[in-house]
């Protein structure tokens, strides 16, 4: 039985329970999330490694980094080195975005020493494995689906699939006029293999046979934004809105077969959009989490984008978005090295914990007192210790004044010091 299945007959599985115990609420309390379908529980039951996390409304905002080799960079060890960085800097998934080198052995590596949930785009595995027959339109239907089953059977937690990419969708992006087109690769890959074949979608015909694998291995959807704006000026435009429609009543499918779903939306928004996206989404996709890219508020800053994405998701987060998908300082210039990957999940945590502040209230505002008390208290340990990056903290960390005692931008005139400490004793 899948966690939805579960949840539904009233009961309260493992999974449930370690994931209500990390997230700090009542298992029960998950378990109705999941029964709705406003929580998901992305455990496939053949990853061994996993501490089951949920994602959802209610719940802490997630971080997802993006991970995996590409064409220029196709070593594996790399991406090992690229999925120790995100851990250890707190992601909360990742997902293994691979183009290149020993797909299924790099898969098959991160699955088993990630014990935060694993993702993948099985699509693209297919379109490689088609590119070396010729091209990215000699991938089959069955080669798809076989894919998704082979990524399924080796423990991946949540899919990427674009099943909102149709012919009729996909014409709306192409022909209404965007500067950018369609940016996502795996729409991209959709909609070059529907030209070719002349044939509907296969992950939206045959959406039923997608819904027989997931629900074999419990494995969660993430309906993907293929049709998704690539810059501001094609945000929130008929287009993206239509495939969200689209994924919506696919939502209610998943739900019906007994397969969690999440949804996906999108990642360049000017600010005064974001709100609205997220609310549409909501009430479009029946409440089911959701999960952004950034979302990027400029266009305008390449090497700062983990900063512009931060931006965006604080926004978004405080709005209901319930899933960050990081972005690191070399979006849209080049695969992020480990370092990147670090900075990347840092600024999407700092997003989220400041969305979380207004939407879980005291209970994420509870690490901000205790900083602050340890400010107050001039408790420089305290406070590397409560930092999101001690370690970035202790290294910029410059003493100043008698002994050390404050730091080098007041020295003996920190109004700590010269207050007295009174307030760090304040409740």
């Amino acid at each position: 039985m899948t966690q939805l299945e579960i949840a539904r007959e009233g009961r309260i599985s493992p999974a449930m329970e370690a994931a209500a115990a990390n997230e700090g609420v009542p298992a029960e309390q998950v378990r109705q999330g999941i029964a709705d379908g406003t929580v998901v529980l992305p455990a496939n039951r053949n990853h061994r490694s996993l501490r089951p996390t949920a994602i959802g409304a209610g719940l802490r905002i997630k971080v997802n980094a993006n991970i995996g080799t590409s064409a220029v960079d196709p070593s594996g060890e790399q991406a090992m080195a690229r999925l120790r960085a995100a851990l250890e800097a707190g992601a909360d998934a990742v997902m293994d975005l691979s183009t290149a080198g020993d797909l299924d052995e790099i898969r098959r590596q991160v699955i088993a020493a990630s014990r935060v949930p694993v993702g993948t785009v099985p699509i693209y595995g297919a379109s490689v494995e088609a590119q070396a027959r010729g091209g990215v339109t000699a991938m089959t239907e069955d080669d798809l689906f076989d894919v998704i089953r082979k990524h399924a059977e080796d423990g991946v937690d949540f899919i990427t699939v674009h099943c909102g990419v149709t012919q009729e969708t996909s014409k709306l992006a192409l022909d209404g006029g965007r500067i950018t087109g369609v940016v996502s690769r795996g729409g991209a890959f959709t909609i070059c293999w529907m030209r070719d074949h002349g044939r509907e979608n296969p992950l939206y015909a045959r959406f039923d046979d997608l819904l027989g694998i997931c629900r074999e291995h419990d494995v969660t959807l993430s309906l993907g934004d293929g049709l998704r704006a690539g810059c501001l000026a094609d945000g929130s435009d008929r287009a993206q809105f239509a495939e969200t429609a689209v994924l919506g009543e696919l939502v209610l499918r998943a739900r019906e077969a007994g397969v969690q779903a999440m949804v996906e939306g999108p990642g360049h928004l000017p600010l005064d959009q974001v709100v609205a996206n997220v609310v549409m989404e909501k009430r479009l996709c029946h409440g089911a989490p959701f999960y952004q890219l950034g979302p990027l508020v400029t266009d305008i800053a390449p090497g700062y984008d983990h900063i512009v994405g931060a931006i965006g998701g604080a926004l978004a987060g405080m709005a209901g978005t319930d899933f960050l998908c990081y972005l690191t300082p070399a979006e849209h210039l080049g695969l992020p090295t480990a370092e990147e990957v670090r900075e990347g999940v840092i600024a999407a945590r700092i997003a989220a914990h400041a969305a979380d502040i207004v939407r879980l209230g005291p209970r994420a505002r509870a690490w901000d007192d205790k900083m602050a008390r340890a400010r107050a208290g001039l408790d420089w340990e305290g406070q590397f210790r409560l930092a999101i990056d001690p370690e970035r903290a202790r290294s910029r960390h410059q003493p100043g004044g008698e002994e050390g005692a404050t730091c080098s931008m007041c020295g003996p005139y920190c109004v700590f010091a010269l207050l007295g400490k009174s307030t760090a004793s304040r409740s």
